[in-house]
This record gives structure tokens, C-alpha cells and sequence, in this order.
């Protein structure tokens, strides 16, 4: 039942047929400011992005190149990749960020909300190579890389291979709320 549930969140979905239309820097910024505003532990804010622009951006082929094959089929058509990378030392205790990944997660919540109210469309993605996205992006030991990421405008499935389109009409389903949220010791 997604009547009840702000818009937003029953708009939002993770496709995999993007538009060539270009995504400008004003429009990421807004991005990227929305995610700033994400709560977390003592503030210490752990969230870190890389992105590229298509045709523009050295890194956007950096990025494309982390990707597996499965996901580099369909990603080529999204106009930006971003990767969000969460840094594993709090700034404030000096010591190991337990709530970074949730964090970040927080963060990228975010960013996918925004990008969901300006008509953007963004596909997370764990099917890549953490080792050449930390060898090829000189990311340090002290943090880590968390989920590649696919934003551009939703895609015209006139032209896109029978395969995508089939895929991007799926049905969205979610489990039913008696399997994940307990009223009384855990149940799973």
C-alpha cells in the first residue's frame, strides 16, 4: 500500500533506461547540498562523492570502469556516475566510525530525494570493483567505498534494447511490515 507514503518515496525508483539530456552543476549541487543536510553521529558528517559527468569528466570513465558488466549494459546511458565513498575514522573520537556506512546511507537518502523532486532518477549499484575503484580513484585505507552510483533524466524506451525495457517495467515489490518489524524480541 504506497497511499500513504509521501509521494516521493512511491515516485522514486531505480532504472536502468536513462536520457542523454545533460545534468548541469547547478543541478548537482543542489545534489550535493541536500546531502550535506543528512543527520549523523556527533556530526561528523563521514559521507565522501565522487562523480563525473559523461563526455565531460576523465573520472566518469574512471568510474564507468569500476563497474561490473551486468551494470555497465545499462549504466552507459546515465549521463553522471558518482560513487559514494564513507571515511571509517571519526573526526571527533579519534577512533572507528561504526555508524559511517548508516551515514552515508543517510546522505545519499538525501541526495536520492532531491534528485527524485527535480524529476531525476538515480540507480544504486553494488556490482563493482571496490579494489579498482580504491586503486583507480586513490582512495585510503582510512575509507571506503560504498555504493556506485547511476543519476540522470528517465530514458525514452522506444530506442533501448527489449531486454532494459522488460527490466524497467517490472512490477516494485517490498516485503510485507510482519517480516522485518517486531513488536517484540527479533523474529527473523
Amino acid at each position: 500500500m504506497k497511499s500513504n507514503i509521501h509521494p516521493l518515496i512511491s515516485k522514486r525508483y531505480s532504472p536502468v533506461i536513462f536520457s542523454d539530456k545533460e545534468v548541469g552543476e547547478e543541478v548537482l549541487n543542489r545534489l550535493f547540498e541536500a546531502a550535506r543536510w543528512a543527520p549523523s553521529s556527533f556530526n561528523d558528517q563521514p559521507w565522501n562523492f565522487i562523480y563525473g559527468v559523461k563526455g565531460k569528466d576523465e573520472i566518469y570513465d574512471l568510474l564507468f570502469e569500476c563497474l561490473m558488466d551486468a551494470n555497465k549494459e545499462w549504466a552507459k546511458s546515465a549521463p553522471v556516475l558518482m560513487l559514494s565513498v564513507a571515511s571509517l575514522i571519526s573526526p571527533t573520537t579519534q577512533k572507528e566510525n561504526p555508524y559511517a556506512f548508516h551515514d552515508t546511507g543517510m546522505a545519499v537518502s538525501n541526495l536520492l530525494f532531491q534528485a527524485t523532486d527535480m524529476d531525476l532518477y538515480v540507480h544504486q549499484m553494488g556490482g563493482y570493483s571496490k579494489s579498482k575503484a580504491r586503486e583507480l580513484l586513490k582512495i585510503p585505507d582510512s575509507y571506503k567505498p560504498v555504493a556506485m552510483i547511476a543519476l540522470g533524466y528517465k530514458g525514452n524506451q522506444d530506442n533501448a534494447p527489449e531486454k532494459l525495457v522488460s527490466r524497467e517495467n517490472n512490477e516494485r515489490t517490498r516485503k510485507p511490515l510482519n517480516s522485518f518489524v517486531f513488536n517484540d524480541k527479533f523474529q527473523g
